[in-house]
């Protein structure tokens, strides 16, 4: 060993090691948070908080669901009482929006009358998850002909036109109807979509890597599918249930509207439309308000549709 190294070595060492300005493993494969990778979800929501339309859809939707769940905090009129002398009185204090033709309070009506048309929406969109992601995440996993059977049963509800049937099968029911009578004649026309869409996103994540893998450890199929496929392909049935539910709330408004939705004993607002347009010309703000309160509704729905699909798209992401 030369003179110079060996006095250079350190004690325990042999001969000098010369440093360098290379990094440990350990610094190499420290990764801090800010860099660290995140999941799906995590960047969506990331995209989210960035979206204005996410935050005025997310105050329509949590308005709604407040007068839904507690109208009594925001009036303490009960919308069926009624006074005939109170015939289209203007607004006055503690009457906000002045009074139908029949003296009923038009505010309170319009307070209570979202909790019936938020609860069918929701309560139809829960039943249609439920049949159309079996149907359709059945039908797109097996495929064969288990997949074709199941295919071209949506499609014969595909081709029967929604409202119509609904209108149609309510009419059995005229005069004994329940918003479960209304869920569940919506949800058996409604599915289909859901199923469609299902069918399709886990269709294109069955045949993915971590897929396969899970197959080549021995898992069974139905854990797959419901351990792996599903929550991947959740995505797209989370955006089209978001809009359909405000689809929901506008065809029991169709339908009340008709006189064929739900019992004239409950408050909604398709009801109160109708009984407004009797007086479309001469008190056109009878109209207004719950009319008003319904579009806002199905519109904070249908944008929150539109926010959530955005962030969820891969494609949009920067």
């Amino acid at each position: 060993m030369p003179e110079n190294q060996s006095s250079r070595a350190r004690p325990g060492q042999d001969r000098y090691v010369a440093e360098t300005d290379e990094q440990g493993l350990g610094a190499v494969d420290a990764v801090s948070d800010e860099t660290a990778p995140s999941s799906m979800w995590g960047e969506a929501w990331k995209q989210l908080r960035r979206r204005p339309i996410f935050w005025v859809s997310a105050v329509l939707i949590v308005c709604a669901l407040a007068l839904a769940i507690a109208p009594g905090l925001f009036t303490r009129v009960d919308p069926a009482y009624c006074q005939l002398r109170d015939s289209y009185g203007p607004a006055s204090s503690g009457h906000p929006f002045g009074f139908d033709r029949q003296g009923c309070d038009i505010y309170s009506r319009t307070v209570h009358g979202a909790r019936a048309s938020v609860t069918v929406g929701v309560l139809t969109t829960l039943v249609v998850v439920v049949v159309g992601s079996v149907i359709g995440s059945v039908a797109g996993f097996f495929g064969g002909w288990i997949d074709g059977l199941l295919a071209r049963f949506t499609d014969i509800f595909f081709a029967v036109p929604f409202v119509l049937a609904a209108i149609v099968v309510m009419q059995m029911f005229k005069g004994r109807s329940s918003i479960i009578t209304v869920v569940l004649v919506l949800a058996v026309f409604g599915w289909p979509q859901i199923a469609r869409i299902t069918r399709g996103a886990v269709m294109s994540v069955k045949n993915e890597d971590f897929i396969t893998a899970s197959r080549s450890l021995g898992s069974g199929r139905l854990a797959i599918l419901l351990r792996h496929v599903l929550p991947n392909a959740a995505a797209p049935i989370i955006v089209t249930a978001t809009v359909q539910l405000g689809s929901f709330i506008v065809s029991e408004a169709t339908l009340s509207f008709l006189g064929v939705g739900l019992p004239p004993s409950m408050v909604s607002w398709g009801a109160d439309i109708a009984t407004a347009q009797a007086a479309l010309r001469d008190h056109i703000s009878v109209l207004l308000y719950p009319a008003g309160a319904l579009a806002l509704t199905v519109l904070g729905f249908i944008m929150m549709g539109d926010a959530v699909r955005d962030a969820l798209d891969p494609k949009g992401r920067k």
